[in-house]
């Protein structure tokens, strides 16, 4: 599996709780590890409607509705567009990120209809007190395959444990997104450039039906 697409479902799965995680386990997790399956029982009753998951405008919403308070966009845009962002316009960052957000949400709205035989395992946290910012280290499991690293990158915002990246196995998900609008700036030769064309694929990829890609 490539690391895009294991980055993608990785996100979705555990942050967005669609990996089961028993009532023990989560009570013995640490705040930052609780904010990432805190969303378990919700989106399991969701899994339980077949024709929830046959919608994909409502998948859509719902997956929008519970990523969006455990994930801090503003500094997912800021790390992802990097010095770009140091000389983007105020009205060219709130596009970005709500464009940037937009894909993200339909991309992991996709992985949710596919979603099968995952579960999770948390490696131990350790956290000093007053700590801010952690290292969320989990592995993903599927039968017949070796255990993939996924580690979530959390900041403490307003009282609240928020993702801002995500790496598998090592590797960022913020600083391939780096990488590829960097080089979409240079070739387009602006950010709002770079803004209308995710414009044009969002809308694209929300109108098709749920068995197109996105």
């Amino acid at each position: 599996m490539k690391a895009k697409q294991v980055a993608i479902f990785g996100l979705v799965a555990a942050l967005l709780g669609l990996i089961p995680i028993g009532q023990a386990v989560a009570d013995d997790l640490l705040p930052p590890q609780q904010a990432i399956q805190m969303a378990s029982a919700q989106m399991q009753d969701k899994m339980q409607d077949k024709s929830f998951t046959k919608d994909f405008a409502k998948i859509n919403q719902f997956v929008n509705d519970v990523i969006y308070p455990h994930t801090d966009f503003d500094k997912v845009s800021e790390l992802v567009l990097g010095k770009i962002w140091k000389t983007a316009t105020t009205d060219e960052r709130a596009r970005f990120k709500h464009e940037f957000q937009t894909m993200l949400v339909r991309v992991y709205s996709r992985a949710f209809v596919d979603f099968k035989d995952w579960s999770v395992r948390f490696l131990p946290l350790e956290m000093e007190n007053g700590a801010t910012k952690v290292v969320v280290k989990t592995e993903v499991i599927q039968p017949g395959i070796q255990p993939i690293g996924v580690s979530y990158r959390m900041l403490l915002s307003d009282g609240e444990w928020k993702a801002y990246d995500i790496m598998i196995e090592g590797v960022s998900l913020v600083t391939n997104y780096r990488s590829t609008f960097a080089s979409e700036v240079e070739t387009k030769g602006s950010l709002n450039a770079v803004i209308e064309g995710l414009v044009k694929r969002n809308a694209e990829a929300l109108a098709a039906k749920p068995a197109a890609n996105s």
